[in-house]
């Protein structure tokens, strides 16, 4: 979520701001969809919603967290000094606002909402140390952890505490730190570590000129090609190749039960990890499933819908002032998602408890209508009655204040 709020430090960047803020408010639009639309279709097999938004939209949401890392830290390698101990309380506050906001809303049914927050604590916490390493390291980095850690998460996980893979609470935290430590890092919903490639290739995103127009069709081309490309080869792994036949031989009978077909179950399987009865479910690209090529796919999701946006916000109307009717047109189409985006962590905190609450008895598609509607239009206006949203108001003044300490 910035999704998680920096929108004071990087306010003065101007309009790139407002292409990253739509880019969120696509991907906060499609988390809620997931969640309130749920990822199957009556007959078990993946639904509309789930085919667009499933994992590509939290999956944003952690890209461009890198990207924020990197506003927030002056889009520079930091040098060690005054200026990297004020880097690490920035991200240390923020770390603990987040995690602390995760672990109040424990209270929720993780089969209604699986809060990310906590997950997203701890992303906090591992960036501190890459605002370090130079724009290439991170690259590289980016890469090795996508294709090493999936690998290394199907060995350790038999090894591992069995998740609980509910909403991570106080209670959890007290009662048994590191096996929550285990969920937070592996073998939850929405692991760090395998999540850590997100954070790294956001930081190198954010650390480009975002203004030009080849940088931004580089992202859209790019993660449109990025994504295509590895839809293709999961494709071939698990059709031609024989991968499916491998996962049905070893998944029980009852469990395939619930889907259509074996593609389908593989599609809505994901809990944020592969099951570790065969080394064939890395070859699936399916939301959540935490595979290298998961996170590929969905990274170029999100580094196209960033290219996008920046293109839609920024740089169409700067070469079209003899256009006004497709400037209008762009303004009129961000406004209301780049408003969205730039609270996400207030709106998506209101989406997780008013779905756990007695107010939501609508049907699913009226849910999300509902939500959607009130999210834009009160994004819209507090933004331009207000400013900040509410926690991210309280958030920026909680790492405004660790980081004058730190200097």
């Amino acid at each position: 979520m910035t999704i998680l709020c920096a929108q004071q430090q990087i306010a003065t960047l101007g309009s790139r701001l407002t292409g990253m803020d739509a880019a969120r408010g696509v991907a906060l639009l499609g988390m809620i969809a997931v969640h309130g639309l749920g990822a199957t279709s009556g007959s078990g097999g993946p639904n509309a919603a789930y085919l667009i938004a499933g994992g590509r939209s939290a999956g944003t949401f952690a890209l461009l967290t890198g990207v924020a890392v990197t506003f927030i830290t002056g889009r520079a390698q930091v040098k060690f000094g005054s200026d990297a101990r004020a880097a690490a309380a920035t991200l240390l506050a923020r770390a603990t606002a987040i995690g602390l906001l995760g672990l109040a809303l424990g209270y929720t049914d993780a089969t209604v909402v699986e809060v990310i927050l906590p997950y997203y604590a701890e992303l906090f916490l591992l960036a501190i140390p890459l605002v370090f390493l130079p724009t290439r390291v991170l690259a590289a980095l980016a890469v090795l952890i996508a294709v090493v850690v999936p690998t290394l998460s199907q060995l350790l996980r038999p090894r591992l505490p069995i998740p609980t893979l509910d909403n991570p609470d106080f209670a959890y935290l007290l009662r048994d730190p590191l096996a929550l430590l285990s969920e937070l890092s592996l073998t939850g919903h929405y692991p760090a570590l395998p999540w850590l490639a997100y954070i790294c290739a956001g930081m190198a995103i954010g650390r480009l000129r975002l203004s030009r127009m080849d940088t931004a069709a580089g992202l859209l081309v790019g993660g449109t090609v990025l994504g295509i490309a590895v839809s293709a080869a999961s494709w071939v792994l698990l059709g031609p190749l024989g991968g499916l036949a491998h996962i049905q031989a070893a998944t029980p009978l009852d469990q395939l039960a619930t889907a259509p077909t074996v593609a389908d179950y593989v599609e809505v399987s994901g809990e944020g990890t592969t099951p570790t009865t065969t080394w064939w479910w890395l070859a699936s690209a399916a939301p959540h499933s935490g595979t290298t090529l998961d996170l590929a796919q969905t990274a170029g999701a999100a580094m196209a819908l960033l290219g996008a946006m920046l293109l839609l916000t920024q740089l169409i109307p700067a070469k079209t002032t003899r256009r006004p009717g497709l400037v209008k047109a762009a303004q009129v189409a961000s406004r209301p998602l780049a408003a969205a985006g730039g609270m996400t962590l207030t709106l998506y905190t209101a989406s997780v408890v008013f779905m756990n609450s007695p107010l939501d008895d609508f049907s699913p598609l009226g849910g999300y209508l509902l939500q959607v509607t009130v999210a834009l239009l009160f994004a819209l206006a507090w933004r331009y009655t207000i400013g900040r949203g509410p926690l991210e108001t309280v958030v920026t003044t909680l790492t405004r204040v660790a980081r004058n300490l730190a200097r």
